[in-house]
């Protein structure tokens, strides 16, 4: 009896030095224990460490960050480490970002609580993408004021090659080519990409105060800091990594990384299930891997024709009467 009551003691002084203790220290003490340094070896080997203490390092330059559990936050950031992607913001390949939800605890009483979430960068998707091998040319960016010259509605090609005329942002663009010759681009004006982000980014979406207008107000600022994330933080990455995940679900060739993390943000964006997300990717994979197949056959045709064309054509055999004739003196 009067064990169990020390042991009670011992777990509520844990409990209090845990709470006291600040959340970089907290978040050094999971990394410090076998079991999670553990995952982070698996996922990067030798170079676990340094990811470790890009994170610790992430964190203690994010008072939001910090805000959240730190058990999570470490477990967001395993999704980065067993991508190989870099978690550093300056890169923009990765992030882990503090979202702040609403949660109703045991008594049905609403709170609000900061969550920790992975999310990829445009960077990041232009990596994984490039790992498979099936990519000749991937590119994204931004369109400016005069740039864009037309769309032919049959092929989908879209001309940028008109002269840029100011500073002025309407819209953004990706461009992908498999080596087997398959390509294809998308293009988003800034208000189709404002509707888009009115519609499923949350930060937009839970504000009626926002309207799309004021969303494309966004688009024509400066871009900012690079340690800035989010659509508000750093609209113009944000809006060059939907163009690019749009055209890479659908036409484009994707390994079984790209599939999770793009069905990861299906899941956030369309709020469908798990099996929905994955039913979304695979046929959009179907969709890619018919694609490039034509292609394929395409190329193939067009080598064969090539060959037959630049081939001399044998002597036809001579018939019977012109053996003879040839025989005459």
């Amino acid at each position: 009896m009067e064990q169990n009551k020390n042991l009670a003691a011992v777990a509520a002084q844990a409990a209090v030095a845990a709470k006291s203790t600040s959340p970089v220290n907290q978040l050094k003490n999971l990394f410090n224990n076998n079991a999670m340094k553990g995952m982070f070896v698996n996922a990067l080997g030798k170079n676990a460490g340094a990811f470790i203490s890009s994170v610790i390092d992430l964190v203690n330059a994010d008072s939001t960050l910090q805000k959240c559990d730190m058990k999570a936050v470490a477990m967001e950031a395993l999704k980065a480490a067993t991508l190989h992607l870099p978690i550093n913001k300056a890169l923009g390949f990765a992030y882990v970002i503090p979202y702040q939800n609403s949660k109703k605890d045991d008594h049905g009483q609403w709170y609000k609580v900061f969550e920790p979430t992975f999310q990829i960068g445009y960077k990041g998707l232009i990596q994984l993408a490039l790992r498979t091998g099936q990519y000749r040319t991937i590119n994204a960016g931004v369109v400016y004021e005069g740039e864009l010259q037309g769309e032919d509605k049959l092929t989908g090609r879209i001309d940028l090659n008109g002269e840029r005329l100011s500073d002025g942002v309407i819209g953004y663009f990706a461009y992908i080519e498999l080596v087997k010759g398959f390509s294809k681009t998308l293009y988003m004006s800034v208000e189709d990409m404002a509707r888009h982000a009115k519609r499923y980014a949350p930060v937009f979406k839970m504000s009626k105060a926002t309207s799309v207008d004021d969303i494309v107000k966004l688009a024509q600022l400066p871009p900012s800091e690079y340690s800035a994330v989010g659509w508000k933080g750093n609209f113009e990455s944000m809006a060059i990594k939907t163009t690019l995940r749009i055209l890479l679900s659908k036409y484009g060739y994707l390994s079984t990384d790209m599939q999770g993390v793009i069905a990861e943000e299906q899941r956030a964006d369309y709020a469908t299930s798990d099996i929905q997300a994955a039913e979304i990717v695979e046929s959009r994979q179907l969709l890619a891997d018919t694609a490039a197949k034509a292609a394929d056959e395409s190329e193939d045709a067009r080598v064969k024709n090539e060959e037959s064309s630049t081939t001399p054509a044998e002597p036809a055999t001579p018939t019977k009467k012109a053996k003879k004739e040839e025989t005459l003196p």
